[in-house]
C-alpha cells in the first residue's frame, strides 16, 4: 500500500501543474495548484462543451508557461456521467486524469475550514491539493 502511495506522490514533481475540477452537469469549476498545493490560478468557470474545454486547454498551457511547469495532471471527483466528455478531450491532448474518492473530498474540506459547505470553487481546490498528496 505504502509504496502505491509513493508512486502516486512521485508523480507530482516540481516541474506539475496539478488541475483540480469540481464536475457538474453544465458548467464545471478548475483550479490550478503547484505541487505544494498553493494556488496557482483561483477557480474559474469551465463550461461542459467543445468551446469550454478548449478554453480550459488553452488556460492549461498559457499557465503551464508562466509557471514553467512541463507536466500537468488533472484530477476530479466523478459526478455520475457528466466527467465523460472532458476525459474524452483530455485524453485526446495526451493529459492525464485521474480520480478522487468523494469521501475524501468531503472530509479534507472540513479539515480546511471547519465548514461542510459545498462549494464548486472551493471543491475544486480540494480536489487538487489532494491530488499533490498523491491521494487520487
Amino acid at each position: 500500500m505504502q509504496f502505491k502511495w509513493n508512486e502516486k506522490i512521485n508523480q507530482v514533481t516540481e516541474n506539475t501543474l496539478v488541475v483540480g475540477m469540481d464536475i457538474a452537469k453544465r458548467v464545471h469549476y478548475a483550479c490550478f495548484v503547484d505541487e505544494r498545493g498553493r494556488v496557482i490560478e483561483k477557480a474559474f468557470a469551465v463550461h461542459q462543451s467543445k468551446e469550454g474545454f478548449e478554453h480550459l486547454y488553452k488556460k492549461i498551457r498559457q499557465i503551464m508557461k508562466e509557471a514553467k511547469k512541463t507536466e500537468v495532471i488533472v484530477g476530479i471527483e466523478p459526478t455520475g456521467h457528466y466527467w465523460m466528455n472532458l476525459a474524452n478531450f483530455l485524453d485526446h491532448y495526451g493529459i492525464p486524469l485521474v480520480m478522487v474518492n468523494p469521501m475524501h473530498v468531503k472530509r479534507s474540506k472540513e479539515l480546511d475550514d471547519n465548514l461542510p459547505t459545498k462549494n464548486d470553487k472551493k471543491d475544486a481546490l480540494v480536489i487538487a491539493r489532494l491530488l499533490k498528496d498523491g491521494r487520487f
